[in-house]
């Protein structure tokens, strides 16, 4: 599948873009994470990928998973991982993924900020330009994420921009069992928030990857 017309697609807030990375912004942001993405002593993620940070290959594996996700790319199983800059420099990835996305309306969030960008509000930034994207540009009724117990940052930044409890599960990170909560926002929800700007373009061209047929209804402008 050609996927060269993600390249064109761009998420800008007042402080942010967020962009497909080429190959070489790939490495740079695998070197933004090597730098740290969270205390060492904690895990955020389900898959613990950080623990790979500072060992050798480190870089090589980062940008591998980036460019298997795009090799198997289908309209109907997609992740899209999208570099995210402040000032020019990349600070983190922000993801959103869809399976069956045009029968069920549902797309899941997620994403890593580098930990000397936290405490900014750039985490809440650029998951509500992903939201935007989400419900503005591609018609979602909902969205969901997932937090490990423990892992307040992104519990905040998933409170802070309304979603809501909708479920928890038992899972094992690092040989131990954590609990995950399943979180839930719906576009009436969103739709009713005081949202940040959010510029999107270059999205026209891509609807077809999204398993869409054309750009959704238009429902609200952005704020």
């Amino acid at each position: 599948m050609d996927l060269t017309s993600l390249y064109g697609l761009r998420l800008r807030t007042d402080r942010l873009e967020l962009r497909w990375p080429t190959e070489d912004e790939l490495v740079e942001l695998a070197r933004v994470a090597d730098g740290g993405v969270h205390d060492p002593g904690e895990m955020p993620f389900v898959v613990p990928w950080t623990d790979g940070i500072g060992e050798p290959g480190f870089i090589e594996a980062f940008v591998d998973h980036h460019m298997g996700l795009r090799r198997s790319w289908g309209a109907e199983d997609w992740s899209l991982e999208l570099g995210v800059w402040a000032a020019d420099y990349p600070i983190g990835v922000q993801g959103l993924g869809g399976r069956g996305f045009a029968a069920g309306w549902e797309l899941k969030s997620g994403s890593w900020l580098a930990q000397r960008s936290h405490g900014r509000g750039y985490g809440t930034e650029m998951r509500a330009a992903i939201l935007e994207l989400a419900f503005r540009g591609l018609g979602a009724q909902a969205v969901t994420s997932s937090v490990l117990e423990g892992a307040g940052a992104s519990a905040r930044v998933s409170e802070k921009l309304g979603y809501v409890d909708a479920g928890e599960s038992w899972v094992e990170v690092r040989g131990e069992r954590q609990l995950d909560r399943q979180l839930r926002l719906t576009r009436d929800r969103w739709i009713d928030r005081e949202r940040i700007s959010v510029r999107i373009s270059g999205l026209e061209a891509c609807i077809p990857l999204f398993g869409l047929n054309g750009p959704p209804d238009p429902w609200v402008p952005s704020c």
